[in-house]
């Protein structure tokens, strides 16, 4: 098995993980999915490719490559990925980094050298309101997160780091901060 395959093979183990998830959402009037612009790595660019391939989805020129890669937007602003009809995401065992880590979300700080922690509030994600009052789905999630975040912006170049360091995650709350590998902080100089 490839190691291309073995790593859509665990996504979609961790994709599983999600699916009670989906009552949460599809029920959502807010959308995480619009104007959102998740930056993927290299890695995840071919996975996600492979993944439509392999599900005879046709989608021509699925992503955008700026300052970052990130999944290219409909005419009205939403993910390329995103069903409207039904509310799901079309790639969702295999979806960007950061859509998995949702709705956690993270800053750099490289001042301190942390990387900081943060839950979207309530009022913008149902989801976030559900793990805030259940700790241990809080705590389940986060990990998963944690590992995708990291993940990414070890992976990530500078140029894409600082471009995304530089969006604005409004309505979120700190839940903790932790060191961060000198490599990442060493892409901010």
């Amino acid at each position: 098995m490839s190691r291309s395959s073995r790593s859509v093979c665990h996504m979609q183990a961790q994709g599983e993980r999600q699916k009670n998830f989906f009552d949460i959402c599809g029920s959502c009037k807010i959308n995480c999915c619009w104007d959102a612009r998740p930056p993927i790595t290299l890695e995840r660019e071919k996975i996600i490719t492979e993944y439509l391939k392999a599900h005879g989805i046709s989608i021509d020129n699925p992503f955008v490559h700026s300052e970052y890669t990130y999944p290219r937007e409909t005419a009205d602003g939403y993910c390329i990925f995103y069903d409207r009809a039904t509310r799901r995401c079309i790639v969702h065992p295999v979806k960007p980094e950061t859509c998995v880590a949702g709705p956690i979300t993270f800053d750099i700080n490289a001042k301190t050298g942390k990387i900081e922690w943060y839950l979207k509030m309530e009022k913008i994600c149902t989801l976030a309101g559900v793990m805030y009052r259940d700790k241990a789905l809080l705590e389940k999630h986060f990990e998963i997160a944690r590992s995708e975040i990291l993940h990414l912006v070890r992976k990530l170049s500078p140029e894409a780091l600082k471009t995304i360091l530089k969006r604005e995650e409004p309505d979120t709350f700190k839940i903790g901060e932790e060191n961060v590998d000198l490599a990442v902080l060493n892409k901010l100089l």
